[in-house]
C-alpha cells in the first residue's frame, strides 16, 4: 500500500528536520572540541550519529511505502554557545521541539488512517522520552556543581567512553 501524500509531506518535512538536528549537534560537538572537552564534543558526536539514522529510517520507510523523499538544504545551526550548561538546555529545547514534531506525523498518520505509518512512528515516540530524560538527567548532574570544575572534568571524562549504537537496526 502506497503512503498517502499528507503523510509523505509530513515524514519528508521530519527527515529534514532530523538532518538539521543532526547538523545542530555535529555544531555543538566541534564547539566542545575547539574548548577542549572532547567527553562532551563526544557525546554530541554520537548525537549527531542518532540523529542521522533516524532521519535514515525515515528515508527508507518512505521510500518502502513507495513515497517520494525530496531533501531540502539545512538551515544554519548555531555555533557559539555560553558554556556547558546552556548547550544542554539548548539540547533541551530542540529535544522538546522534536517531540512536538513528531507527535504532529502521530497525528497527520492517525487521521489519514494510516495504520503502518502509526506503528512506525510509535518507535520513534519512546525515542524521545529517552532523549528527553537522558538530557533532564545530565542538566540536573550540571546544575549540581553549576557546570563547573571537577564534576564537569568527571562528566567529560565519562562522556569519552559513549559509543554509538545504531538502535534503529535493532
Amino acid at each position: 500500500m502506497a503512503i498517502s501524500k499528507k503523510v509523505e509531506e509530513i515524514l519528508n518535512k521530519q527527515i529534514n528536520a532530523e538532518f538539521w538536528s543532526a547538523y545542530f549537534y555535529l555544531s555543538m560537538s566541534n564547539y566542545f572540541n575547539a574548548n577542549g572537552m572532547p567527553g562532551f564534543a563526544n557525546w554530541m558526536k554520537v548525537q549527531f550519529q542518532e540523529e542521522t539514522s533516524h532521519a535514515m529510517k525515515m528515508l527508507d520507510y518512505v521510500n518502502e511505502r513507495s513515497g517520494r523523499v525530496i531533501l531540502e538544504p539545512i538551515a544554519e545551526v548555531p555555533s557559539e554557545w555560553t558554556g556547558v550548561l546552556n548547550i544542554f538546555e539548548e539540547t533541551l529545547k530542540h529535544e522538546e521541539h522534536v517531540t512536538s514534531l513528531i507527535n504532529g506525523c502521530v497525528n497527520i498518520a492517525i487521521e489519514e488512517k494510516d495504520h503502518a505509518s502509526v506503528n512506525f512512528m510509535q518507535w520513534f515516540v519512546d525515542e524521545q522520552v529517552e532523549e528527553e530524560a537522558t538530557v533532564n538527567e545530565i542538566i540536573d548532574q550540571l546544575k549540581m556543581f553549576e557546570g563547573k570544575g571537577h564534576g564537569l572534568y568527571m562528566m567529560d571524562k565519562e562522556f569519552k567512553a559513549r559509543v554509538f549504537v545504531d538502535s534503529t537496526q535493532v
